[in-house]
């Protein structure tokens, strides 16, 4: 081969890889940025973005006068209701919070209920210099937070929409009168004892679950345990369960057996 021929191969070879390596690092490029699209360059900013998980647990208190956001008077605080905590967030598919989930009912004498606020009608008031100092609160009177219709989470949505309906039992007892729920407070019931059919002692009203109109929808039912150890929540409806009164004493009965109870759904409240 001559030395024109080498040279010119020599020039081909060359200007083939040098091809080959432009279009393998525009191809790597391009691969780099198609998977690398979904991460962005981001700088936590303590005075703009907050962690989730600093909310978990988080107080909310409720005022019934409007909120400002500046930082809180030395004697702001007594005039709102510490409502409870929150207890989880909710997403929608597409990434936005929808809405945090607050655990109230301590502070108004009932048992505690979840109830979903949207987030964007909670104010952030600072208790501070540090960003991260501040109070939560949302525009809510000590009623309205009663009324406010519970959260019911996916969990306990599927366990009361699975669990097989009980009938009420017909009870008849010397000196006991068959009472409905509607004439008796959520006081009165709360804490009084449940019975099978034949008076064995199965529980007793741990809590009750109210409608978005305030009545009351479901019982829960602390079963079994000892001492309030090992006991297990169950939610029944109010329909399965005969209601008897005899001088003030309310007995609570259900069609069911300790044992059959503590093998239903647990209530996820």
């Amino acid at each position: 081969m001559s030395l024109t021929s080498r040279t010119q191969n020599t020039r081909f070879t060359t200007g083939l890889l040098a091809s080959a390596a432009t279009a393998l690092l525009l191809a790597t490029s391009a691969y780099a940025d198609g998977h690398t699209a979904a991460f962005m360059d981001f700088k936590f900013d303590a005075t703009q973005n907050l962690n989730a998980s600093e909310l978990i647990g988080a107080r909310v208190y409720a005022s019934e006068a409007e909120i400002a956001s500046e930082p809180l008077a030395a004697d702001g605080e007594k005039e709102w209701d510490d409502i409870g905590e929150i207890n989880e967030i909710v997403l929608s598919r597409s990434g936005e919070i929808t809405s945090v989930i607050v655990g109230v009912g301590g502070f108004l004498g009932l048992g505690e209920k979840s109830v979903a606020v949207d987030l964007s009608e909670l104010t952030f008031v600072s208790d501070g210099e540090e960003a991260d100092e501040y109070f939560i609160v949302v525009k809510a009177s000590a009623a309205g937070v009663k009324d406010a219709p519970d959260y019911v989470s996916n969990v306990d949505a599927m366990a009361h929409s699975d669990r097989q309906m009980l009938a009420a039992p017909v009870i008849e007892r010397e000196g006991y009168e068959r009472v409905e729920t509607e004439q008796l407070t959520s006081e009165t019931l709360t804490g009084a004892r449940v019975y099978g059919s034949n008076d064995e002692d199965i529980g007793e009203i741990g809590s009750l679950l109210l409608t978005d109109a305030g009545k009351i929808d479901r019982a829960v039912i602390d079963v079994g345990g000892f001492l309030g150890l090992g006991e297990k929540e169950v939610a029944v409806t109010m329909e399965e369960l005969t209601i008897m009164q005899k001088d003030g004493d309310v007995r609570v009965y259900i069609d069911s057996t300790q044992e059959a109870l503590e093998a239903q759904p647990a209530y996820q409240g």
